[in-house]
């Protein structure tokens, strides 16, 4: 892996009428990854149409390294959060990464 930040990028599949839910969702993860010094660089939502089954919403995160993202993974608020979750987001598909520079 390259050196720099650990970034995931997380594809997220929102249940219908759980937008607003998902927003208060979101807000109190950031505030937990923030913890552990992790961050949403940047989230996109999608629009929908083009074919196939689009994510609702696109996040790019980061933590400064992995041991940070383990030690937010396995705090109990953020262990405690997950039924809450699961009510919200449908589904999640991650990818680890890392910065490609400046083009």
């Amino acid at each position: 892996m390259a050196e720099g930040r650990y970034i995931r990028i997380v594809s997220l599949w929102i249940h219908s009428d759980m937008e607003a839910a998902f927003g208060a969702y979101e807000r109190d993860a950031a505030r937990l990854m923030a913890r552990h010094a992790g961050r949403i660089e940047s989230a996109v939502r999608v629009e929908p149409g083009g074919g196939g089954d689009p994510p609702s919403e696109v996040h790019v995160v980061s933590f400064p390294d992995l041991a940070a993202f383990d030690s937010h993974a396995a705090d109990p608020e953020t262990l405690k959060m997950g039924s809450r979750r699961a009510e919200i987001i449908a589904r999640t598909e991650l990818l680890v990464g890392y910065p490609a520079g400046l083009y």
